[in-house]
């Protein structure tokens, strides 16, 4: 099948499961119907693998719209059995019911304009809402996913698929407390630490997302200055600005717009780093 066979197939099919989406929920009306496998894979070499990490804001609580389930014949991501299947949003599946857009596609659809055209790009998705820090560094359980264990799972199998080029992180809401703020930057630097040593490459790039500026938690501010300092002192660590975005309407989670700016931003973040 031709290049643009399979794009024209891809888009058809996306077509359909919109007409399939007129749903009472309006956060899952317009949820992909279809997946589509990956069935020429391409080879190892030619895989960029980004792993997305955090809690709800890097999961996604945003809502899909038809542009967020049109699929690119160089994006990719896994299903929760592991299989390479194109990206659509959402691309989390571990809070089904909570489930919404996040930055990852919009991330892929940005990054392809400055690679070459021979290299496709897997998104791996790790991030669970809710979940601080503390649970990624103690690999505790939280909403029925072992935190740290999945990420060294799922990279195990980007790598499987190609090179781990760098990771997505977002989060912090959950530790913008009294006692957690003041060590978040310390829990920071090892996790990102730990992350690095199943990647197998301590330079590897990671691109943080600051908090949104929207919260009536205070210590949002005091969690997104430690990650401005964290990012000083990593030279393979960048960092987003989130202050100009908005959010879906409960003071925590951005809006749609807000995830696809962020994707973009990520995306060249991670060039700035890459070069």
């Amino acid at each position: 099948m031709t290049h643009k066979m399979l794009l024209l197939s891809i888009l058809i099919f996306s077509m359909l499961s919109w007409s399939y989406g007129q749903h009472k929920d309006d956060r899952t009306q317009f949820f992909p119907k279809i997946e589509l496998s990956v069935e020429n894979i391409p080879h190892k070499a030619n895989i960029w693998v980004f792993i997305l990490a955090g809690q709800s804001n890097m999961a996604g609580r945003g809502l899909v719209e038809p542009q967020d389930t049109v699929p690119n014949t160089r994006i990719f991501t896994v299903n929760k059995q592991g299989d390479m299947i194109y990206a659509k949003e959402p691309l989390h599946f571990y809070e089904p019911s909570m489930a919404g857009l996040d930055s990852g596609l919009s991330f892929g659809k940005t990054l392809i304009k400055h690679i070459p055209d021979s290299i496709s790009v897997l998104l791996i998705p790790t991030a669970v809402g809710g979940s601080s820090i503390t649970q990624w560094l103690n690999d505790s359980i939280h909403r029925e996913v072992k935190l740290f264990t999945n990420f060294k799972q799922k990279a195990e199998l980007g790598m499987r698929f190609g090179t781990v080029k760098g990771i997505l992180w977002h989060q912090g809401e959950s530790d913008a407390k009294t006692k957690e703020a003041p060590l978040y930057q310390i829990k920071l630097s090892e996790l990102f630490y730990q992350f690095r040593k199943i990647i197998g490459n301590q330079e590897a790039p990671v691109v943080i997302g600051q908090l949104g500026s929207y919260s009536t938690n205070p210590l949002w501010s005091k969690i997104n200055d430690h990650i401005k300092y964290y990012v000083s002192t990593d030279p393979f660590a960048g960092l987003i600005n989130t202050s100009d975005l908005k959010e879906k309407g409960d003071k925590v989670h951005f809006n749609s717009e807000a995830q696809r700016i962020m994707g973009e931003r990520y995306a060249l973040e991670f060039m700035k780093i890459q070069n």
